[in-house]
């Protein structure tokens, strides 16, 4: 539960920092923030996929090819998301993709739990899912907040 933690703090963080200087969600001051700390997030999670590339490949079904390359190509995918989310011409994009990457990559982390796999919390089992999806929906949700959603 560490991991989950850390992410948490990178993801909100900034975003509480400059809300109690703004006093408004919707300042775009504390919008700007939320986006950081968004990309800090996927600059964390693209890490861990060169970090830890063995431990992260137990996550991979045995049927998938190739799991270290696939664990490599989504470290890349996942570090053009947090380039693509600082860059305004490709931000609400970059929201898009990494709303669909925590779908897309969730099913592994169910696989992950049920095989308990040495990843994070993974180890724990499908115990570890009652923590992971409420995680999950709330990273969809400030994707979508911050980044996604039409201006006000």
């Amino acid at each position: 539960m560490g991991v989950e933690l850390t992410i948490l703090a990178i993801l909100i963080a900034p975003f509480l920092v400059t809300l109690g200087v703004v006093r408004s969600p919707n300042d775009p001051r504390a919008v700007a923030a939320g986006r950081l700390g968004l990309a800090a997030a996927f600059v964390f999670f693209a890490a861990g996929h060169f970090m830890a590339t063995q431990a992260m490949r137990t996550m991979l079904p045995p049927f998938i090819p190739e799991p270290e390359l696939i664990v490599y190509a989504t470290g890349i995918v996942e570090a053009l998301i947090a380039i693509g989310l600082i860059l305004p011409a490709t931000r609400r994009l970059a929201g898009i993709l990494a709303i669909c990457v925590f779908i897309a990559f969730y099913p592994a982390n169910i696989y992950a739990a049920f095989m308990r796999a040495d990843v994070i919390g993974h180890a724990w089992g499908p115990a570890y899912l009652l923590i992971r999806t409420p995680f999950q929906v709330l990273l969809i949700f400030w994707a979508w907040w911050f980044v996604v959603r039409p201006a006000r």
